[in-house]
């Protein structure tokens, strides 16, 4: 194990920590998702620099692409719970009572 794939795998379990411990308000979780998909999008770059393909170049852009996405999602959801609720605590949002 190359001390990059060493990083990778660490980073991701830290975030995967994080994610887990800190569930109190809505942008520290989504900051560990975020981290996850980088963590991810590095491994996945790293596979796709080792097997000289040039097509595996095309997966990590992929996610990069979706992991954007998620992360306008995310702050799009964080500013509507913030107007409707008042506050950005995941215990008060309850998608059932919207």
């Amino acid at each position: 194990m190359t001390p990059l794939h060493f990083a990778s795998m660490c980073a991701f379990i830290i975030t995967t920590m994080g994610f887990l411990l800190h569930q109190a308000h809505l942008i520290p979780t989504l900051l560990c998702l975020e981290g996850m998909m980088l963590s991810l999008f590095m491994a996945l770059s790293l596979w796709s620099i080792e097997l000289n393909i040039s097509l595996s170049f095309l997966t990590p852009m992929l996610m990069l692409a979706l992991s954007a996405c998620e992360a306008g999602i995310g702050l799009s959801l964080l500013i509507a719970s913030s107007r409707t609720h008042g506050s950005s605590h995941l215990q008060n949002l309850n998608l059932l009572q919207c």
